[in-house]
């Protein structure tokens, strides 16, 4: 499994209540959600991102609540990956649980570089800068959920 996008970048601290401002909470469409993504942070973000694109983050991205709708909204975004220095382990979780891949990289990743990043070998490219690095491959179970869209519909193959 890989994907290859330009990356919209954040520094540390990322927080749900800017992914997705609480105001917001009173829906679970997802459509409805990506449309308010990063809003409070970034209020050129929807009118900039592509599907595919790659969202980078410092440490401690996805802190504050535990609440889903913020990984939804980033996936229903366009965001094909979320890759930071480290993740709140609630958030971490939660994306997981919907299919949106994150991976937790300290390399030197700007605005607008074009990554390459191949989930199964654990690998992180940075073609613009022509350097690449390593992170934990995702085991074969995770990618799995992954690839089907998030883990409830990993388990309906086992139903």
């Amino acid at each position: 499994m890989k994907t290859t996008g330009t990356v919209i970048r954040y520094g540390d601290n990322v927080d749900t209540d800017v992914i997705i401002p609480a105001r917001y909470l009173n829906t679970s469409n997802p459509k409805e959600l990506a449309a308010h993504c990063m809003e409070d942070l970034d209020a050129t973000f929807v009118k900039r991102v592509k599907a595919g694109d790659i969202m980078v983050g410092g440490n401690n991205f996805g802190c504050g609540s535990s609440r889903e709708h913020a990984p939804i909204a980033i996936k229903e975004s366009g965001i094909a990956c979320v890759v930071a220095k480290s993740f709140a382990r609630i958030f971490y979780r939660n994306a997981i649980n919907i299919g949106l891949p994150i991976v937790e990289f300290p390399g030197d990743i700007d605005e607008g570089d074009q990554l390459e990043i191949d989930f199964a070998e654990g690998k992180v490219r940075n073609l613009s800068k022509n350097s690449e690095g390593n992170f934990p491959p995702f085991p074969p179970f995770l990618q799995k959920i992954i690839s089907k869209g998030g883990l409830f519909k990993a388990m309906e193959e086992l139903a």
